[in-house]
Order: structure tokens, then sequence, then C-alpha cells
């Protein structure tokens, strides 16, 4: 199995950023994470991230050519933005998780809102970098179902 993992903006100054939300740890702790649940679990994984809405659309649409087989994503402000992103998931239809690092549902009125998920199976949200694991769990679990 095949996992991209997508961060949109701002995730990369993880660490530094808002601690009282996002915590100390780092984005270079978050790719490790990832990297060692993909080992853990015999899955083959990508980390992206980026702050340009287009090359987020961009590794999206390469994910249906590349034979990516799920997509985890920490859309991060475009979540709240985005139809470009939305359009994106639909049109690649891939099983796609996402993730929020703050249970965004408790936050401010303008992040109430996800155009992602619209066009994700599940929403992960308010569990650190432990909601990205979980997301790629999910998926290793969705697709050894439908494999039955």
């Amino acid at each position: 199995m095949k996992i991209l993992v997508l961060n949109g903006p701002n995730l990369n100054m993880l660490g530094i950023r808002e601690k009282n939300i996002y915590g100390s740890e780092t984005y270079d702790d978050l790719v490790n994470l990832v990297q060692k649940t993909a080992e853990e679990n015999h899955v083959e994984v990508e980390v992206f991230q980026s702050n340009h809405e287009g090359s987020l659309v961009d590794r999206i649409q390469q994910a249906y050519f590349d034979g990516t087989d799920g997509i985890v994503i920490n859309p991060a402000a475009y979540t709240h933005t985005s139809v470009a992103i939305l359009d994106a998931l639909k049109a690649v239809n891939l099983p796609a998780v996402e993730v929020h690092l703050s249970d965004v549902s408790q936050r401010e009125d303008f992040r109430q809102i996800s155009y992602a998920s619209k066009a994700c199976v599940k929403t992960i949200m308010g569990k650190g970098f432990l909601g990205y694991k979980e997301a790629m769990l999910f998926l290793l679990e969705r697709a050894d179902r439908e494999g039955e």
C-alpha cells in the first residue's frame, strides 16, 4: 500500500508557531512519526508539505497517476477556503482522511467549515500527531477490508 501524507501552509513551522495550540514538537518530529508508522505497517509513504495551494493540488492530481492508494491530508488554513483542493480530491477519487492537530470544532467560527472534508472518508481532529497515525491505520484497515 502507498499513502501520500499532505500538509498545508504553516505546518512546516510546527514547534515554533502557537505552541499553546500546536505544542512544541517540530515538523521533523511529525515526519518521523509518519515514517515510523509506515515502516511498522509495511506501508510506502510520501510526505509532502507546501504553503502553496496549487502545489498541493498538483500533488493530489499526481497521486492518481503514481499508484497512491490513499491520502492523509491536513489542508491547514486551506481547509476553510479551498474549493480547488476539494475538487482535486474529488477528481482523483482516492480514499482520503482529513487530519487536524487541534480540535478545529472548538476554535474560531471561520474554522467550522471544511471544504476538504466533503471529499474525505473520515476526519480526525484534536489528537495531535497521533491523528496522522490513526489516519494511516484507518486507510490500511480499509484497504484490507476491501481486499477481502
